[in-house]
C-alpha cells in the first residue's frame, strides 16, 4: 500500500532505478508480485524499472512485463526455455536483457550470452528471501564475469543483488560490478 511512497524516498535518496523482484514460487520458495504492480510502479516513477524474474519459466510472462513497462528483464541463466530466444525477445520489445547466475552456477555460464544480455547479475545470497549475508565467495565470480567481458570485447554492466551494505559495496565494485542493489540495507 506504501509502494509509490517507498519509490519516491529511494528517488529521493538518489537511486538510479528501482530493482523489482518477481517470485514465481516454484524457481524461488517465495511468492511476490506480477506484472500489475510493475505497472503500477511505472506510473509512480520515471526512473528505470529493473525486474528481475525468478520464475520456473520466465517466457511465458515477457511480454505482459514488457507492456507494464519494464525498462529491463533480467532472466535466470538457469530457467526453463531458450534463454538467448527470451533474451532476444526482451531486446525486440524494447526493453535491455539480462541475465541472472544464482550462487552455485559459475561464470562461464554467461559466455554464450554476451553481446545479447547488457548485464548480468550475480546473486550475493540465494534468491528468493531479502536480509541475507552477502556470500565473498561470489567476489571470484565477478572479477571472471568482468575478465570474461573484457576478453570479448563487450560492454557488459555486472549487477550484485544480495546483502549489499556500504562495506559489501566496495569489494563488490572492487572485483568490477557497477550496479549494485540494495534492499534490505535501505527498507528492512
Amino acid at each position: 500500500m506504501r509502494l509509490a511512497r517507498a519509490v519516491a524516498s529511494a528517488v529521493r535518496g538518489g537511486a538510479d532505478a528501482i530493482h523489482v523482484d518477481v517470485m514465481d514460487g516454484h524457481f524461488v520458495p517465495n511468492l511476490s508480485m506480477g506484472p500489475h504492480v510493475v505497472r503500477c510502479l511505472r506510473s509512480a516513477t520515471r526512473l528505470p524499472l529493473d525486474v528481475h524474474l525468478m520464475l520456473t519459466d520466465p517466457g511465458r510472462y515477457v511480454d505482459a512485463f514488457l507492456r507494464a513497462g519494464a525498462s529491463n528483464l533480467t532472466i535466470h541463466a538457469e530457467a526453463r526455455g531458450d534463454i538467448a530466444g527470451i533474451l532476444r525477445r526482451i531486446r525486440r520489445g524494447g526493453a535491455s536483457a539480462s541475465v541472472c547466475l544464482k550462487p552455485e552456477t559459475p561464470a562461464s555460464a554467461a559466455r554464450k550470452y554476451l553481446g545479447l544480455a547488457g548485464m548480468v547479475l550475480v546473486m550475493t545470497v540465494h534468491p528468493g528471501y531479502g536480509g541475507q549475508k552477502f556470500m565473498r565467495s561470489m567476489l571470484p565470480k565477478i572479477k571472471d564475469l568482468r575478465g570474461l567481458a573484457e576478453k570479448a570485447g563487450v560492454p557488459l554492466d555486472i549487477e550484485v543483488d544480495g546483502g549489499i551494505i556500504p562495506a559489501t559495496a566496495a569489494e563488490a565494485v572492487r572485483a568490477g560490478a557497477n550496479v549494485l542493489v540494495a534492499g534490505w540495507a535501505i527498507y528492512g
